[in-house]
């Protein structure tokens, strides 16, 4: 399934997201983001899909916002002043990384070429990134001459690769190539050129393996990490998850199949 600019497939457990706007390199159009939106939407409610993938057609992730898109007079929002419309789509784009954060299945981005400014915060925004030798990435905002802090890029960095780095990547808006980014943690991995999907289809094959609510649950977790709550209070957290998920069919059979030296059967029950 296709249509402005991002193709959506949806397999058995496994969705890619593929933003297809190759001769803009994937920049954010109004169309993009709104195709987006709705995506996202459907996926929180389909916890048949398990993990969702997103990738960049063509050479590269995604450029960021559009900013053609922006010249040529195209406004998120009718009817309502310039500076109305404009804090619209910014919030219209801002709340894809909220959103990717908050879908139940984890998000494996597959970075080549550039990530840049939005594109940097949308793969940041996923659980796991996985690069190819071309990827690059730069907070490249403080360049146009606004804030670095921008689409979550000032939250998301420094959790990441820590602050002193994340300030650094800031302030510069210089680019990191695909071998600094493994080196200081911005991707798990990087992977030979051609090779990211499939690393990442692997990766996700992996996942679905286990009992999906355990999959949701540790998102969810993850989540109350990076969000700042003290050690006392994640582990009340652990605590009432891991009981509720000793309730389930699933555990019981993970149990069973530990016992027995077999692989577990997992009906999501």
């Amino acid at each position: 399934m296709g249509g402005d600019g991002l193709i959506v497939e949806r397999g058995d457990a496994i969705t890619v997201l593929t933003l297809d706007r190759p001769r803009r390199l994937n920049a954010l159009s109004h169309g993009l983001v709104r195709a987006l939106h709705a995506a996202l939407d459907e996926l929180a409610a389909d916890l048949a899909q398990q993990v969702v993938l997103l990738v960049g057609a063509g050479r590269g992730f995604c450029a960021g916002t559009d900013l053609k898109d922006q010249a040529a007079g195209a406004r998120w929002t009718e009817g309502v002043g310039e500076v109305q419309a404009a804090y619209a789509m910014q919030e219209a784009v801002a709340s894809l990384v909220l959103k990717l954060r908050r879908i139940p299945q984890p998000v494996i981005a597959v970075v080549h070429g550039v990530a840049a400014g939005g594109g940097l915060s949308l793969a940041c925004a996923a659980d796991l990134r996985i690069a190819e030798p071309t990827a690059s990435f730069s907070a490249a905002f403080v360049k146009l001459g606004v804030s670095g802090g921008d689409l979550g890029s000032s939250w998301l960095l420094p959790r990441i690769v820590g602050f002193d780095r994340a300030a650094e990547l800031l302030y510069t808006g210089r680019t990191v190539d695909a071998a600094e980014a493994e080196r200081i943690g911005l991707v798990s991995r990087c992977v030979a050129q051609g090779t990211g999907l499939d690393a990442a289809h692997e990766l996700a094959q992996q996942i679905t393996k286990l009992a999906p609510f355990s999959t949701r649950m540790t998102k969810s977790l993850l989540n109350l990490s990076r969000d700042g709550m003290t050690l006392e209070q994640l582990i009340e957290y652990e605590n009432r998850t891991q009981i509720l998920m000793t309730q389930t069919d699933d555990f019981a059979e993970g149990v069973r199949a530990f016992t027995e030296r077999r692989p577990a059967t997992f009906t999501d029950q």
